[in-house]
């Protein structure tokens, strides 16, 4: 395997990471992208004030991964977090550099946005990443659980 190049994805790149989405979805057993989220993923990364930022890793010029971030707020800190949404490489990049120079961008991203930092969310059978993670110092949070309102739920409640 060639080197790995890590650089921040445009919105040229949109149409694949669409389908490492698709993958990343199919791998986690969650189903496709829902209807008309292929549209608003694009309009949402052509903008110029896009609510993410997205890495692409590249294998002979080809893409082998990806990554979409985006900032939150500490209070407790007064500094920003950075939170992220996928991190994913293709199957037959898994166990090469691919995830761990996707990571590296990542955290060179939060630094140099000032963020005090990283979090993101895995599922609870996802052991190569959970793997993964670990062995690149990552702990996992045992004080907060994550919770959902769902859009049906929003509707409830206005």
């Amino acid at each position: 395997m060639t080197a790995v190049s890590v650089r921040p994805a445009a919105p040229a790149d949109g149409p694949a990471i669409i389908s490492m989405i698709e993958a990343l979805l199919d791998y986690e057993h969650i189903g496709p992208m829902t209807e008309g989220a292929h549209e608003r993923f694009l309009a949402d990364f052509a903008r110029p004030d896009a609510p993410f930022a997205a890495f692409i890793a590249e294998v002979d010029g080809r893409p082998a991964g990806y990554a979409i971030v985006y900032e939150t707020y500490s209070t407790l800190r007064a500094r920003p977090r950075l939170f992220i949404e996928d991190i994913f490489a293709y199957e037959e990049y898994r166990g090469t550099p691919v995830g761990w120079e996707l990571m590296r961008a990542i955290v060179r991203h939060a630094k140099e946005r000032g963020c005090c930092l990283i979090e993101w969310q895995v599922l609870t059978w996802n052991q190569p990443a959970i793997d993964f993670y670990e062995r690149a110092g990552a702990a996992r949070d045992g004080e907060w659980y994550t919770y959902r309102l769902s859009e049906e739920a929003m509707l409830a409640i206005d």
